[in-house]
Formats: C-alpha cells, structure tokens, sequence
C-alpha cells in the first residue's frame, strides 16, 4: 500500500481549464483546500477567474494564478503548459473541464458548431493533453477528463455534443493505455448536476431528476470529490470514467 506521504497533495499543481465559474471553479477550490497550488484557465470570463484567484490567495498566499487563452488556438496549447511551468516548475494534474454546450438538431447544424463543439470538448482535451506530457511525466502526475454520461446513451437534439463527448471518452481510454505507467488518465462523467445556462424547462428537469436512482440532483462538488479521489487516492486506477450521476444512467 501507498505510503502516507504519497497521498499528500502538498506544492502539487493542478492545471484546470474552464476554471473561472461553475464545475471548473469548485473543483479548483476542492484541489486547493486538499493543498494543491492551482492554474485557472479562463476564456472570457476574466474578472471571475480572477476573484477566485484571488479568493484562493488569501486563503494560502502565492497558491493560485489565472491563465487566459482560446482553447481553439491549438498552436497556443503549449504556451498554457508553458506559463503553468514558468510559474510553478512542475505540473501534477491536468483537468480538461472546459466545454461548450448548446442543442445542434439535425437539419440546422453548421460547420462553425461542428469546429466550436468538437474543438472543445474534444480537440482541446487532446492537443493540451499531448503538450502536458513531458511536466506531467516527470512528476508521474494524471489527467482527468470532464466527460458526460451521454458520451455513452446519446441526448435527442446534442448529436455533436454527444460525438465530442464520446471521443473524450475514447481519448481518456487511449491516453491511459499509450502513457502508462508514468501518467494515469481517467475521467468523470457528470449526470444532473448543474443545469445549462441557457435554461432548461422546469417540468424537463423534474423528469430527468426522476429517471435517477436517488430522485435528487447532484452537487458540483460531488465532480470535485471525484476528481479528488482519481488525483489523490487512485494509485492503482488508470482508464476509468466514473459516472457521477445519481443512478441515472441506470434509466436513461
């Protein structure tokens, strides 16, 4: 068994994209409360990613920065991995969290979703991934991937979402073959745990709640607890998705 100290996340660094609000911004606060240092990955959303920042420094001082790039600039992927290493010399954990959610019916879907989409939830994950190996090599650190329980069971009107998702899901499961045994790769998979922005009809969510085993929404900390136990405790787990979803996909 592994000794105590292999489980203590101290001066470790986590990279996670997406990282400003929502999923992204609790699991940051998860990782850093279990003493991790963090890099917040942001977009858009700069004045959040930098209250968190913020939030987390005064909590531990000189333990949390913010990065902002598009994801969608694949040559810039490495300048991310660069910046993290400038500031912290090492790199521990990637989380690819980031991703862009909306319906795409068949019939109206573009080429501009096609490359928002799948660039996103999956081309990002991987052209990132692949510039983290050597950081993450060297600490023997992991990647978690954000992946959905629909990568699996397909949601009517999200069929690019959906095929992003599951080759998320396939990449998760390649990397961890190809990069063993000095890098584990694993993912969750969320169920009802935040609601999309662009909001979904109440007597919708009521019905999806109820195709649940536990006839209850989930928490995004409970992503961020499972995202702590892949990093923390799972020495001897490498190639796994976890569904975090209350049952649901049990019913679906």
């Amino acid at each position: 068994m592994p000794n105590s100290n292999a489980s203590d996340l101290q001066n470790k660094t986590a990279l996670i994209t997406g990282a400003s609000r929502r999923i992204g911004a609790v699991i940051a606060r998860t990782l850093h409360a279990a003493g991790m240092n963090i890099t917040l990955h942001y977009r858009g959303s700069k004045d959040e990613a930098q209250a968190l920042a913020s939030e987390l420094n005064q909590l531990r001082q000189n333990s949390c920065i913010a990065l902002r790039l598009d994801l969608h600039n694949t040559a810039e992927l490495p300048l991310l991995i660069e910046q993290n290493q400038q500031h912290w010399a090492r790199l521990d954990l990637l989380v690819n969290n980031a991703s862009s959610f909306y319906p795409t019916p068949i019939g109206k879907m573009n080429e501009q979703h096609w490359d928002d989409l799948i660039g996103s939830n999956l081309k990002a994950p991987l052209f990132l991934s692949q510039a983290a190996i050597p950081a993450l090599k060297a600490s023997q650190g992991s990647i978690i991937n954000i992946v959905d329980i629909h990568a699996e069971r397909p949601m009517k009107n999200h069929s690019l979402y959906c095929m992003a998702k599951a080759g998320l899901a396939m990449m998760t499961k390649s990397l961890a073959k190809e990069l063993g045994p000095d890098i584990r790769v694993n993912g969750v998979a969320p169920g009802a745990i935040m609601w999309p922005e662009n909001e979904i009809e109440t007597e919708l969510q009521q019905d999806i709640i109820m195709r649940t085993s536990l006839k209850r929404s989930g928490m995004p900390e409970d992503i961020a607890s499972a995202v702590l136990f892949l990093t923390r405790d799972a020495h001897y787990i490498t190639g796994q998705i976890i569904p975090v979803d209350g049952g649901r996909s049990l019913n679906i």
